[in-house]
């Protein structure tokens, strides 16, 4: 079954050398273990564009406006045998890069 683990945080600075360094042996893991699938870091809230075409034309807005005290910053996308062990490896997940972490399954 596969996984969104998503990164979040609550400030646009980026990772310190020290947790991209932590980031990068964690993927190497995921890897070797056969759990990657997929990983990103995102721009920040400031960069997104919302688009809604619900209505015919496509609307396009600057950023999103929701009030929130934290947003993703990057994901993982990863295969694992069952929730227990994803949340295992998001746990490491959040270790490394030192921000909270997400899990959702894919439907």
């Amino acid at each position: 079954m596969q996984y969104l683990v998503s990164v979040l945080n609550d400030s646009n600075e980026l990772a310190t050398p020290e947790e991209d360094a932590a980031i990068d042996a964690f993927n190497d893991k995921l890897q070797a273990e056969g759990h990657w699938v997929f990983a990103g870091g995102l721009g920040a809230p400031a960069s997104a564009t919302v688009i809604d075409s619900r209505n015919g034309e496509p609307v396009m807005t600057d950023g999103p406006f929701v009030e929130t005290k934290e947003w993703i910053v990057g994901f993982w996308i990863m295969e694992a045998p069952d929730l227990g062990a994803a949340l295992r490896l998001a746990a490491e997940g959040s270790k490394a890069c030192n921000r909270r972490i997400e899990v959702r399954p894919f439907l």
